[in-house]
């Protein structure tokens, strides 16, 4: 009995002693914001995460104060520009995540918030590149289709791009997708897995309603396709100025970093997100960057889904995506040039 018991104990100190060293350092850069919030709060109940560093240009020592009473295991560290305050929350980051930059406001697209977000994304992938050049880069600053090429051709400058740990996030496409499409079929959302492809931003946005074997009418189709593509309009409509979609962003950040923790610290096999990265699904029309579904692994980005059977239909919001994402991935380029 006490020969069982000592070897369950020991057997249960190095399951203790293997989690706590499957623990990482996770950054959020904007964490004070609208997305920046809510989305700390979700990341400090990740139970891979040992250090939650939140930098912001003001408050962020409030937020920090705030989320570290959270009975988690994680410890808070809020950090301003002062004091070389980017340094220290990004240092030995394992996943960065970056909401920061200005909200979309009525009548705005997300390529309006180009000019003011551009140079926030390129002065944070600088420091990024000094400071964790080996993290995991998670992209939610708007417009994604060309901040992910100004994070990538910044750090290619720096000499530390690597492709498998770069993506933009567009997992809140394929959650709208997945809601939208449970409110007409009368089904529970987590039984609908949408696909999703392409950019995060309206044409771009391209759902493939047909993979998902439901029958739907030309009526419902031309619906929730424009309700996908446009889903963050109704929101910021909705906020009257006040803001654009930072809870539903939140939540879908959270989802898809908490899928690259599961995969490159916690071991986890077929972990399964859609994710706006370099891909050569459509470099022959020079898109370098494409979302699709894609297979996470310990090093990040292991295997790039294809499209599989598409529609005509599909086919066709294609062909009008690609000239579109390829202005977009262009200007993203040419801004860093």
């Amino acid at each position: 009995m006490f020969v069982v018991s000592r070897i369950a104990s020991a057997a249960s100190k190095r399951a203790f002693s293997t989690s706590a060293a499957n623990l990482s350092k996770v950054a959020v850069l904007g964490a004070a914001g609208g997305i920046g919030q809510p989305l700390s709060l979700l990341m400090k109940q990740n139970p891979h995460v040992t250090e939650l560093s939140l930098y912001d240009i003001v408050n962020t020592p409030g937020v920090a104060a705030d989320i570290s009473h959270i009975n988690t295991k994680s410890v808070v560290k809020g950090f301003t520009a002062e004091n070389e305050g980017l340094k220290a929350a990004l240092e030995d980051a394992h996943v960065v995540i970056i909401p920061a930059g200005v909200p979309r406001k009525p009548g705005m697209t997300r390529d309006d918030l180009f000019n003011t977000n551009a140079s926030i994304v390129r002065d944070l992938a600088e420091a990024s590149a000094k400071y964790c050049p080996n993290a995991h880069f998670l992209i939610i600053s708007n417009p994604v289709n060309s901040t992910v090429p100004i994070f990538a051709e910044t750090l290619k400058k720096a000499g530390v791009f690597n492709p498998k740990r770069l993506y933009g996030v567009t997992t809140l496409d394929v959650v709208r997708a997945s809601r939208f499409v449970a409110e007409i079929k009368n089904k529970d959302p987590k039984d609908v897995n949408c696909v999703v492809v392409g950019g995060h931003s309206g044409i771009t946005i391209v759902p493939l309603l047909s993979q998902l074997g439901e029958s739907f009418t030309k009526e419902e189709i031309d619906a929730l396709t424009h309700r996908i593509q446009f889903g963050g309009d109704e929101v910021v409509q909705a906020k009257n100025g006040t803001g654009s979609a930072t809870l539903s962003m939140a939540f879908a950040g959270a989802r898809f970093a908490s899928s690259v923790l599961d995969a490159t610290v916690g071991g986890k096999k077929n972990v399964i997100e859609p994710s706006f990265v370099q891909s050569d699904l459509f470099k022959d029309q020079g898109v370098e960057y494409f979302s699709t579904n894609i297979e996470l692994g310990k090093d990040g980005v292991e295997k790039i889904h294809g499209l599989g059977e598409i529609s005509d239909y599909e086919k066709d919001l294609i062909s009008k995506a690609v000239p579109e994402l390829k202005k977009n991935i262009s200007k993203g380029n040419s801004f860093v040039q």
